[in-house]
């Protein structure tokens, strides 16, 4: 009989804790309440600037649930659940803007009449 000890590699999983919850709850209270107010108080004289500012706000409030309440970073399972999700993220942008692009050429060169 040998001496062998199994050596099992436990990765430390992400700690959930009170704190944590309630740091990204009141983040995501604010990053609600601040569009909400932006849009109810007409606060920007363009609607383009109002909606791009609100898209600013979500996307900090994507990596808040993100960070506080899935607990995912680039050191949980090794770093890749993030790298899945930035290379999801990549393919979604390329795909969207890609066919957006490709729309609006298409209507551009299709109907020149009409502009």
């Amino acid at each position: 009989m040998s001496d062998h000890h199994d050596h099992e590699h436990h990765e430390e999983l992400p700690h959930a804790s009170f704190s944590g919850y309630m740091i990204g709850f009141l983040a995501s209270v604010f990053l609600t309440a601040i569009p909400f107010w932006l849009v109810m108080g007409n606060v920007f004289d363009s609607n383009s600037t109002t909606a791009m500012v609100i898209l600013g706000f979500a996307v900090v409030q994507i990596l808040v649930h993100m960070v506080y309440f899935l607990h995912m970073n680039f050191q949980s399972e090794g770093g890749w659940n993030m790298l899945s999700l930035l290379f999801t993220a990549v393919l979604l942008f390329i795909t969207l803007f890609g066919s957006l692009w490709v729309m609006y050429n298409m209507n551009v060169r299709m109907m020149p009449g009409m502009m």
